[in-house]
């Protein structure tokens, strides 16, 4: 037998009754009846609880152990009385009398408690993380992620994909976000480049003929932390595949992540394949985003036609749609019957987020024709009112509201308003799991702030021209074989075919300004490989920390993290970043201006 148990503390039942057992665990909590002191005793699978009358040697030992104190527990497999039994507890028809204890390890005073589900602040959290993992719904998160990862592994080993683990010292590249960068003491004055991802190294595999690659790969980003994102690193699901179209992808990656949702989404309903493919300039027209939520059944609709015609003179949106604005109509449903209060509340909303205001409109049926109402009905004449209850799908039940401006700043604000209203309406339906594509997105946007032509999305990507009408054709107008994997509002993974031949690649870079020799000094490693045959080729990196926020119902990515740093990008558990020595400085030929502080 076991030293330390016979059992876990999740596998006693009624079958054991009357058997003589050893468990270990964590003292998760003590209640004391006087004449008896009950004890719940945790481990990872699951509470037992222990008893122990006054009278027995024990007693005294266990009624002074503080919380999370180890402790290994010898006794007999009782049933529990009527009265106190626990449907909810897997162990909650018995008990274990105690006959002997031995206490294994003494907890000091608790930082924060594990029993309970009282909030404590991060800082507290992150600093005592070993503690917190202990809670029961970190500790289900934590196993949840490790389920995860082994189920997406099997899966891509079912689909014949090879796993294989690429360099994590590597060489900086000009492109994409900001380096973290190791110096190297046997070159002094030079530094790698923790891998913002495998790009460069994936494509490489498909070139030395491997045809599907897989990793559970680390990420560095030196980069500000957002809820849905981790400060400094994240995993994700790296692969890649050759011979192959974008669709070729599609159709291998959306069973696996039905198959996935479906396992560990808690009963709730998946779309299933083909998920719904949607081009970037639709997304954006019709959401306002490009990774939207498709729970939400309220589509956009741009008006601006109808406040270039003579049948509405609403001014303020006249006079800006003659400037080069745009005019969005966010429908709300089923609204009309709704106090004065609600509109003036999304009012409200849209000044706190920067904008001037959000006009709207109400509608009813009068005569057999539909009208609108509100403060700016009186602008609109019948005709305009019919044109809008067509365009915007209205029913004398519905509400429109209004959002005029730049095309850029009007979709991102509509998209915002359509997320909020279908929240305030609550019709976003809590129970799906929506998966839709986006696709088609520009290969190159215009840099306002740089005042030049900038990549959009991956460079590496391939273009949707043959190479010989590339420079004929305005480059803001170039669409890229690149797509996301989108899921209820977020983005779960960008991916794309990449570009294969290097002549290619020097047309792509040269419309943001790189010349043929910028190209081989900055990516000489692609290019050389791109230069001996390389097959076409494509692939993807689902985010594993983003999937599993959203399997876990969190809406912070540091609650599916084992070691998460803080939104600054510090460890409070290991006291990173730190100081070095002078020693350390000088073995690598480091000297540093920063001076050393005490915080």
């Amino acid at each position: 037998m076991n030293k330390y148990r016979s059992h876990n503390c999740s596998e006693l039942s009624e079958k054991e009754i009357g058997k003589k057992v050893k468990l270990s665990g964590w003292v998760h909590r003590k209640r004391d009846h006087g004449n008896l002191l009950f004890l719940d005793l945790r481990d990872h699978f699951g509470i037992t609880q222990c008893v122990i009358e006054n009278k027995d040697k024990n007693f005294k030992s266990l009624e002074k152990l503080k919380p999370e104190s180890v402790v290994l527990i010898q006794g007999e497999v009782i049933k529990r009385s009527k009265e106190t039994e626990n449907k909810d507890l897997k162990t909650g028809l018995i008990e274990v009398k105690i006959n002997n204890c031995e206490i294994l390890s003494n907890a000091e005073e608790l930082p924060m408690p594990v029993f309970g589900d009282q909030e404590y602040p991060e800082e507290v959290r992150l600093k005592y993380r070993f503690i917190d993992l202990r809670r029961k719904i970190m500790h289900k998160n934590i196993e949840l992620r490790s389920k995860v990862i082994s189920f997406l592994r099997n899966k891509m080993l079912e689909n014949n994909f090879l796993e294989f683990q690429t360099p994590i010292l590597t060489a900086s590249s000009p492109e994409g976000a900001r380096d973290f960068l190791v110096p190297s003491r046997t070159h002094q004055g030079k530094f790698y480049a923790l891998p913002q991802a495998p790009q460069q190294f994936k494509q490489m595999v498909m070139i030395a003929s491997f045809d599907r690659y897989f990793q559970i790969a680390p990420c560095f980003r030196d980069e500000d932390g957002r809820a849905d994102r981790s400060p400094g690193e994240h995993y994700q699901l790296d692969m890649e595949m050759s011979f192959v179209e974008q669709e070729d992808i599609f159709n291998t990656v959306e069973p696996i992540f039905y198959s996935l949702f479906t396992k560990f989404g808690n009963n709730k309903k998946v779309n299933k394949n083909p998920f719904p493919r949607i081009t970037f300039k639709d997304s954006m027209e019709k959401y306002g985003t490009d990774k939207p939520d498709l729970r939400n059944p309220i589509e956009i609709v741009d008006v601006t036609k109808l406040f270039k015609s003579g049948d509405t003179n609403f001014k303020i949106f006249k006079d800006k749609v003659l400037k080069g604005d745009v005019v969005k109509a966010i429908p709300a449903p089923n609204t009309t019957s709704k106090p004065r209060s609600f509109f003036d509340s999304l009012n409200n909303w849209a000044i706190s987020e920067g904008a001037s205001g959000m006009a709207y409109m109400t509608f009813e049926k009068k005569e057999n024709k539909i009208i609108g109402k509100g403060p700016i009905a009186k602008f609109f004449n019948e005709k305009s009112i019919s044109t809008i209850v067509k365009d915007c799908k209205i029913s004398e039940k519905d509400s429109l509201f209004f959002v005029c401006n730049n095309i850029t700043e009007a979709q991102k604000f509509s998209g915002l308003a359509r997320q909020k209203i279908g929240n305030e309406l609550e019709i976003i339906d809590k129970n799906k799991y929506i998966f839709c594509w986006i696709t088609d997105f520009p290969m190159y946007h215009y840099d306002e702030k740089e005042k030049k032509i900038d990549f959009s999305h991956n460079p590496f990507s391939m273009p949707q021209e043959k190479i010989e009408e590339f420079d004929k054709k305005d480059p803001l107008k170039i669409l890229a074989y690149q797509y996301d994997l989108v899921c209820n509002g977020f983005e779960l993974s960008s991916g794309a075919i990449r570009n294969h031949l290097p002549e290619y690649l020097f047309k792509v870079f040269n419309k943001v300004g790189y010349s043929k020799e910028m190209v081989k000094k900055n990516f000489p490693g692609m290019i050389n490989a791109l230069s001996y045959g390389a097959p076409p080729h494509g692939g993807m990196a689902p985010g594993i920390d983003r999937i599993i926020m959203l399997l876990a119902d969190e809406k912070n990515i540091r609650e599916v993290t084992l070691f998460p740093l803080n939104q600054n990008a510090q460890d409070l558990l290991m006291g990173a970043p730190t100081y070095v020595s002078e020693k350390q400085l000088k073995e690598l030929g480091i000297k540093t201006t920063v001076k050393k502080s005490n915080s």
